[in-house]
């Protein structure tokens, strides 16, 4: 189905470069969450929050559609690459709050920047999606880009203990636990495409919607029973929490739709355009220049992002 679609799949690339921006807004906003509410509960604000607008998106789409936009055919596989998908995006942020707790969380830090490179790896094994000569070299030197952007320091740089740590593995198992959600969300994509016709903006309405029910459920249950005072603190929270839901549900209905319309690795490739919408807000902020480090790895990964879009 998805090749009816061909004249679309250009949209990729400008709802990618929407998906990171949104990310950025509502990362911002998170972070002032997490001081305040704790890490698990400012992660549950994305996914309790952003349903209604999740939602309200999803009814929008019918209520301005035609007949095209019938309700589409769901499977017991289609659930399960969501539920897949979902899981992996919360055993995510488990490892990173793992790392947290390390004395080499920016080694940990640095090793989840491969994901790309295992959303490749893991795009190949169960969606069989190969990347190309052009796209394996676009994703290596956002890659590296990264790498270079996110190096430790240099006592930890240049130590063997550091990069064999727990927080070593925590780190990596961070960016595999990505990069699997991701492959779950493409997964859900082509079979939801697969069982009948349907456009990727309902793709994506139906994905996030799903997924985030699963994910606040899940969690919402979990923080209930494990924090002494439950979700109150969440609800308490509920005008910074609005705006992190907000914009954490449009930068997902944007990545969902991309997954619609792309394969997961070049999606995930040209999501890290992330880092340089954060760096130039941190510039801009604190009016800093940046370091050669600094100015090397961003060329790497301004050239890598270029490349993955011209082969798109």
């Amino acid at each position: 189905m998805l090749s009816s679609l061909q004249d679309l799949t250009w949209l990729w690339v400008p709802v990618v470069l929407f998906a990171a921006a949104a990310q950025t807004v509502r990362n911002t906003a998170q972070r002032s969450l997490t001081s305040e509410l704790g890490t698990l509960p400012a992660t549950l604000v994305r996914f309790l929050y952003g349903l209604p607008f999740a939602g309200i998106y999803l009814l929008a789409l019918y209520l301005g559609g035609d007949g095209a936009w019938a309700l589409p055919r769901f499977s017991w596989a289609y659930l399960g690459w969501i539920a897949l998908g979902a899981f992996f995006q919360v055993a995510a942020t488990a490892a990173l709050l793992l790392a947290m707790k390390e004395r080499n969380f920016a080694v940990a830090v640095t090793l989840s920047k491969t994901e790309v490179l295992q959303v490749a790896l893991f795009a190949g094994l169960f969606l069989h999606e190969l990347p190309t000569a052009v796209a394996l070299l676009a994703m290596a030197l956002a890659t590296f880009g990264v790498l270079i952007l996110s190096l430790p320091p240099r006592g930890q740089m240049l130590s063997l203990s550091a990069w064999a740590s727990r927080s070593a593995l925590y780190g990596l198992a961070c960016g595999a636990c990505f990069a699997i959600a991701t492959v779950g969300y493409r997964g859900g994509a082509v079979e939801l495409a697969r069982l009948g016709e349907i456009s990727p903006w309902l793709s994506g309405a139906w994905g996030v919607l799903i997924a985030q029910l699963m994910q606040t459920l899940g969690l919402g249950a979990w923080i209930a029973r494990t924090h002494a005072q439950g979700l109150r603190p969440i609800f308490r929270a509920w005008r910074v929490s609005l705006l992190a839901g907000g914009m954490g549900a449009a930068a997902s209905l944007a990545w969902f739709t991309a997954y619609a319309l792309q394969g997961a690795a070049p999606v995930r490739t040209l999501g890290m355009v992330e880092v340089v919408f954060s760096y130039i807000v941190s510039r801009r902020v604190l009016s800093e220049s940046l370091s050669r480090q600094e100015k090397i790895g961003m060329a790497l990964m301004v050239l890598g992002l270029v490349l993955i879009c011209l082969q798109g």
